[in-house]
Parts: C-alpha cells; structure tokens; sequence
C-alpha cells in the first residue's frame, strides 16, 4: 500500500494530539485509565498531549501526508536503558500531577508497563499509534509501522511494544512481532500484551 510518511516536527504538534485522543477514544486501555465516556471527552486529550510532548523531544513521530495517522518512536539505548530507569523513577508521578492528578491510574499505568519494559539491549520503542476511527481498517497503520520496520531491519534492531487491543495484537504478529511473557493485567481492567521483533532480512 502506497502512504506517503514524513516524520512530523513541533508544527504538528496539535494534529498529533487530536489524532491520538480520536483514535484512543473506545480503546479498552484508555477507557479503563479514563472510565466513563464523558470524562473521557473531557481529559483524555490532556494525556495524548503529554505523550506528544515527550516523543517531540526525545523520540521520533511519524505521520501520513493525508493527516489520517501517527506513530510515536523512541530509541532505548542498551546499555544506558539500566542507568535511565533510576533517573525516570518519578515520571509516572509527574505525569499523573501534570494530567489529571485526581487519576491514580495514570501513574499506576506508567509503572506496570515500566516493569515489563525489555532492558539491556538497544532497541526501537513504539509508544503509540493512531489511526484515525475513519479510516480504521484499511492498512494505514500496518503501512505506517511497517515503514519504521524497515529501518530497523536495515539497523540491525529489534522493536518492542505494548499491544492494547486483540485487534492491535493481531495487526503486530502479521508485522513480525511476537509475545514475551505473559500478558499485563491491569486492576480490575483489560490486559496489554508486551511484544517483540527481532530485526529481519
């Protein structure tokens, strides 16, 4: 499928979040983390624009030309990634205060996925990706992981994710991704399944 992609800079910054809050709006993860529809309107967007921020200046965002789609990436050096973790204690923490701080659940999120984060070996991080609900479903968002996909392959480096739906599990074991371990539980919530690639060709 031919999508064109560049790799968006702070001028996007608004699309992004809209984007992300538009396509994470029925997603079993965010409507546990955000429960209830209304609340979710109200705040859900506020935690997309967090996420953006921190992707604008420590990873990479790719978008389609079209506006329809992005994916956050953030490179995990090996072996700084031990050292980072002890620095990045609180960011769970001053997420939750810069969000909503009434919502424990931002924080606990932050964390438990943290935990199951692979450590050690360099590695390709896909945060998110969004679709917008339109145009769900037509390979979009396979053509965009994929185009970062190659660029691992030719680096020689594996990526890993957490998959927040069957449907986006589904879509990431046909792009090469397999399961490690067991699935994240979260309290009283959906699971998330954490997933890796290893490079290939």
């Amino acid at each position: 499928m031919g999508v064109a992609i560049r790799t968006a800079d702070e001028g996007d910054r608004e699309l992004v979040v809209r984007l992300l809050d538009e396509a994470f709006q029925d997603d079993p993860v965010s409507s546990w983390v955000f429960p209830g529809d209304e609340y979710r309107r109200r705040t859900h967007h506020r935690l997309m624009a967090a996420f953006t921020g921190i992707v604008l200046a420590e990873g990479r965002i790719d978008v389609t030309e079209d506006g329809s789609a992005c994916a956050l990436w953030l490179s995990v050096p090996g072996a700084e990634h031990g050292a980072e973790e002890d620095t990045a204690d609180d960011g769970p923490a001053q997420l939750r205060a810069a969000v909503d701080p009434g919502n424990e659940r931002i924080e606990l999120i932050g964390r438990l996925t943290a935990e199951i984060h692979p450590a050690g070996r360099a590695h390709e991080y896909l945060w998110m990706i969004g679709v917008t609900p339109e145009h769900q479903g037509e390979g979009i968002g396979s053509a965009l992981v994929q185009h970062a996909l190659d660029r691992c392959d030719r680096e020689g480096l594996p990526a890993c994710l957490e998959a927040s739906s069957a449907r986006s599990r589904a879509l990431y074991e046909r792009l090469g991704f397999e399961l490690t371990g067991r699935p994240l539980d979260l309290p009283d919530g959906p699971q998330m399944w954490p997933m890796w690639r290893e490079p290939q060709g």
